[in-house]
């Protein structure tokens, strides 16, 4: 069998960059983002290289595939701060040629004006948090945009970078199918290669939570949410951007790399408060990696040890196997098994619940070929958690 370093050491290397700031905190959201007065920008710039520093001697370096700065709000950071972690990161790791490199942004005026800044500073892709075409609906939100703000964003965006993602969110109170046809619609009218759909759920934590709790309002039930998505995929793949991901659709070619290397389970490390990696040391054994949340204690782990990370986590091969396949079924493409249990170095059919598995096939949620590759039917992509619980012994 494969040696753990020879099976990894030629895939794509990710580096995710979290920005835990925002001008103020959505009512629906459950990321690690903060509000606050005043940022010490030199401090955050010594924090990222230190700790991105810590974590590359861990690894067998290679140029990073795709560099995404996700937050918070990114598009709030000074873009000389953006530029000089994109520089260091082509000192410490290296960047391939072609590197898609992406800066999460919101709608704002403020944030508009900064887009040429961010093109020179490096960016060579926006994911713009749009939300929602509806005005009241974004004030529902709590997004500090119009409506029209955000496709003024979206025009602006298509004349500086090249390729262009937005997220919209459905299925939202009192919500009905013709409004969101018409509406996703009218987003797909002004074109873009990528774009991230996400039903509205309610976290616990959230502001949400407490007022969905309290009856302030409700959500579409199971069966109007199921309309919803199946009017999404429609629409979508008329237009050409199928889903190949459970929320994410794309033009052929124009995934998005960060997304892949996330679902394909493949190495990626995160720097910032409140990041997660993915990665192989240089023995070969896969790292769980989390950096502590509160912005300001992470600074001080970083100016005190290099680093702002809790305790590593060593990933067994049964755990390795068991979240790859939660991972990469969530993708239209699929999963081999045989591929994956030979990255981890098991064996699959003592992992996989195979008269689940059998079930599942026969009950139309999955499609399972003789070479052990499955994926999700139209029917079982809406139910892809249920399908793991069953899946996964």
């Amino acid at each position: 069998m494969l040696h753990p370093i020879e099976r990894h050491k030629d895939t794509p290397l990710g580096l995710y960059v979290h920005w835990p700031y925002c001008l103020s905190k959505c009512p629906y959201c459950d990321f690690n983002s903060h509000v606050a007065d005043a940022i010490d920008y030199d401090a955050f710039k010594a924090a990222y290289r230190s700790e991105l520093t810590h974590f590359a001697a861990q690894i067998d370096t290679r140029p990073l595939h795709s560099i995404f700065f996700g937050g918070g709000t990114p598009s709030l950071m000074p873009p000389a701060l953006v530029e000089s972690i994109i520089n260091d990161a082509q000192e410490i790791l290296g960047i391939e040629q072609g590197c898609e490199i992406t800066l999460e942004a919101n709608p704002t005026s403020f944030e508009i004006k900064k887009f040429e800044d961010f093109k020179a500073a490096g960016i060579n892709r926006v994911s713009i948090g749009v939300q929602s075409l509806n005005d009241a609906d974004l004030k529902f939100l709590g997004r500090q945009h119009s409506a029209g703000e955000a496709l003024t964003a979206i025009r602006a965006a298509q004349k500086i970078f090249d390729r262009l993602s937005f997220d919209l969110i459905y299925a939202r109170p009192e919500q009905t199918i013709a409004q969101w046809q018409a509406e996703l619609t009218k987003a797909l009218d002004y074109g873009t290669n990528h774009l991230s759909l996400y039903q509205l759920t309610i976290e616990q934590g959230t502001a949400f939570h407490t007022q969905y709790q309290r009856g302030d309002f409700t959500t579409p039930n199971e069966f109007l949410a199921a309309d919803l998505y199946d009017a999404t995929q429609e629409i979508t793949a008329r237009y050409g951007l199928p889903s190949y991901e459970t929320s994410n659709h794309a033009a052929l070619g124009d995934e998005s790399r960060h997304n892949l290397i996330y679902w394909r389970y493949h190495d990626y490390i995160g720097i910032g408060p409140g990041a997660h990696g993915r990665y192989h040391d240089k023995n070969g054994q896969k790292k769980a990696s989390r950096t502590h949340l509160a912005p300001q204690k992470w600074l001080e782990k970083c100016a005190a040890h290099s680093h702002g990370a809790h305790p590593l986590e060593n990933i067994t091969p049964e755990m390795a196997f068991s979240e790859s396949v939660m991972m990469g079924l969530r993708l239209k493409e699929g999963i081999h098994l045989n591929a994956l249990a030979l990255r981890a170095g098991i064996d699959w059919q003592d992992h996989i619940n195979l008269a689940k598995l059998q079930m599942l096939e026969d009950e139309h949620f999955l499609h399972v070929s003789a070479d052990s590759h499955i994926n999700a039917t139209e029917t079982g992509a809406l139910c892809i958690n249920t399908i793991l619980d069953n899946l996964l012994n």
